[in-house]
């Protein structure tokens, strides 16, 4: 019989151990910490898996038990438990007398196969990457069509040696949005990812090994992926027949021609009267609309989706927590031009030490430690110290009182057992996530918010008053205190109302351009409906979300856009429930440009298109005052000395384009060339 994966870590491991001796046992890891395992059994052609992940107070959690025929392909795949945020996983396919079917999360289909087809599972675990590759590997164009939908791909990269065993790394595409790294060793057994996160346990010390070729083959198809997008220019760009999105009065102006060099803006004329100049390479904007390059406020970095942001205009991000190591490095290598991406401001992480300690950033163990790490990152000139859930209340001011005096800021969540109003009045800056701070509208005293509570908590919302004295005391203290609101407002929509086979109003306008395996996974749930009325009181407390939003505007407290995501898309979403909310659609563009650096103290130069300003902007048809959705239709985007046609940068990811490039049209003479 499996295994319930719903008990607890101790108490599951004591079970697992009663069972049968397991043939493969992987560690999983983040950084350098385990957070959880996986064991498999394999005998007579079948497989009994075990998945456990708990990280940050979340992880998917799992029994597994699959059949293969005798080319490998599995024609019956059972997989019980629950999904990274606790909602009930019962997955299935089979395939028996010339018929498949399946069922999972996402989707459900039965289709008449003489031969199994190769399903890819929705709830399963990195195994299953080592069994689509055994099936692709021993085909000639290692290449495969598969259920629900897709084509996956299988293409040896490397070999190396790890603890005297060659080993080939695989590179498998058509999963996800970029490529996944296994490795397999001669007899084709899945040994781990070469990104590390996931290792045998026989080759654990080899870790650091696979990390590093995994970051090598990741530079090397980012280094090719980026090649020939970026658009650079010798002479002034000039940009004509463009209105201009002015943050200042939330207002529209022009039509204007507006004149770029060395990535400043140095002209902005009216159009009417701007003569052609010569040696100017000139952009016709049609009547189009210029925007300020948009910042997402709530962001952790990586090399991956640098293209993804400049794609949608986000121009600047404010990294909410990273590896330092990794962070410094990328940020070095996009302030050089050596790799495409925004302006990054960084925040440092800083997490206590306990089992539902997030891995991201520096962990403390003690209140020295702590102290300590806000002086590493302060040193290292970040902008703020962002506090996480698990530091304790008896740290929280003394962290504070250190960074004020070291002159570095503080953000983060309010952390387990420790109040909105504890954190406003002792000094943060600004508290990310709009249920860090709503969560103190609705818990009772004791309740821990370093699990999935700081989710599920948020249904009591679709009671809660916004009049009443507990929340007009926060909101009051917020203005008295100039506290802003790090909003990620499109995290609790995709959370609080995704339903399992249904695509979520977060993901329409821009999930049907995307690959079949990102569309999948967001036709999943991520908490639990039981009944009608379960459903309801989620849609009713979001609905008072959006009601706090609008208070917290009206009352003049500023919010911060963030998404804490990764994709550029998010941020669309997030404006657009800012104006869902009441908040017009000027007002909402400005804090998500001028606002947002007015916070970060770069309102000199960026944050508006004006003269002697860096030229971070991006250029769409419509008017997104009167229809803030149309800034999903990006057409060309500035950054600095560099421009990007979306529409290049989404072919090149596999994605289909959401808005038709520009024509640039080179100068026909220059000053100075020879007649």
């Amino acid at each position: 019989m499996l295994i319930s994966v719903l008990l607890v870590v101790a108490g599951y491991a004591g079970a697992m151990a009663d069972e049968t001796e397991w043939t493969d046992r992987y560690v999983i890891l983040s950084g350098d910490e385990q957070t959880g395992y996986l064991h498999v059994r394999e005998e007579n052609g079948a497989a009994q898996l075990e998945y456990f992940v708990d990280n940050n107070g979340r992880g998917p959690k799992n029994s597994q038990h699959i059949v293969f025929n005798p080319d490998g392909i599995p024609v019956s795949w059972t997989i019980t438990g629950e999904s990274t945020f606790g909602d009930p996983v019962n997955e299935f396919m089979r395939w028996e007398d010339g018929m498949f079917e399946w069922r999972s999360q996402a989707d459900s289909g039965h289709i008449e196969a003489a031969t199994p087809p190769l399903y890819v599972a929705n709830d399963s675990s990195p195994w299953s990457l080592g069994i689509y590759t055994r099936v692709l590997m021993n085909l000639a164009e290692r290449s495969l069509d598969v259920i629900p939908g897709g084509t996956l791909s299988a293409e040896p990269v490397e070999t190396i040696t790890v603890a005297g065993q060659d080993m080939t790394i695989w590179q498998i595409g058509g999963l996800d949005m970029a490529p996944s790294h296994i490795v397999l060793d001669r007899n084709g057994r899945f040994i781990g990812t070469a990104g590390g996160g996931i290792i045998h346990e026989d080759f654990r010390d080899a870790r650091e090994e696979l990390l590093r070729v995994g970051q090598e083959l990741s530079q090397a198809r980012l280094d090719n992926l980026h090649t020939g997008l970026a658009h650079t220019f010798d002479g002034p760009l000039r940009i004509r027949n463009a209105h201009v999105f002015d943050p200042h009065t939330a207002g529209i102006t022009g039509p204007h021609a507006v004149t770029v060099f060395d990535g400043v803006i140095t002209l902005i004329e009216p159009e009417a009267g701007a003569p052609d100049r010569e040696g100017e390479y000139v952009i016709d904007a049609a009547g189009g609309y210029l925007v300020p390059g948009l910042h997402d406020m709530h962001v952790h970095m990586n090399a991956q989706n640098g293209l993804f942001h400049l794609a949608a205009g986000v121009t600047s991000v404010r990294d909410q927590g990273n590896n330092p190591e990794r962070l410094h490095q990328l940020m070095r290598q996009i302030d050089s031009g050596e790799m495409p991406g925004p302006r990054i401001v960084p925040n440092g992480m800083l997490e206590g030490r306990s089992p539902f300690s997030v891995r991201n950033g520096l962990l403390a163990g003690s209140l020295d430690e702590a102290l300590e790490i806000v002086r590493w990152y302060a040193e290292r000139g970040y902008f703020q110290i962002k506090i996480y859930n698990s530091i304790h209340p008896d740290w929280v001011q003394p962290i504070i009182d250190e960074s004020r005096r070291l002159g570095i800021g503080v953000s983060g969540h309010v952390p387990a057992f420790v109040t909105p109003d504890q954190a406003i009045g002792g000094g943060y800056d600004d508290i990310a996530h709009i249920n860090q701070l709503m969560l103190g509208w609705v818990l009772n005293e004791g309740e821990d918010t370093r699990t999935p509570l700081r989710l599920t908590a948020m249904a009591r919302a679709a009671d809660l008053d916004l009049g009443s004295d507990r929340v007009q005391r926060t909101v009051s203290a917020m203005r008295e205190n100039a506290v802003a609101l790090d909003t990620t407002a499109m995290v609790l929509e995709l959370l609080m109302l995704s339903r399992a086979g249904e695509y979520p109003d977060n993901v329409r306008g821009h999930v049907e351009h995307m690959p079949v395996g990102y569309q999948r996974r967001r036709r999943v749930a991520h908490v639990t409906i039981n009944t009608p009325e379960d459903d309801q009181r989620y849609r009713a407390a979001f609905q008072t979300l959006l009601d706090t939003l609008a208070m917290l505007h009206g009352e003049g407290i500023q919010l911060l856009p963030g998404t804490d995501a990764g994709t550029g898309f998010p941020l669309h979403r997030e404006l657009e429930l800012y104006v869902q909310a009441g908040i017009p659609a000027g007002e909402t563009l400005a804090l998500a440009t001028l606002r947002a650096e007015e916070f970060l103290g770069r309102d000199q130069y960026l944050g508006s298109i004006e003269r002697g300003k860096l030229a971070d902007f991006f250029l769409i048809d419509d008017d997104p005052t009167q229809n803030i959705s149309a800034i999903r239709q990006v057409r060309f985007v500035m950054r600095g000395e560099a421009g990007y046609m979306p529409a290049e940068i989404y072919t090149r990811l596999g994605v289909r384009p959401f808005g038709t490039p520009v024509e640039i049209r080179a100068p026909e003479n220059r000053p100075g060339d020879d007649e």
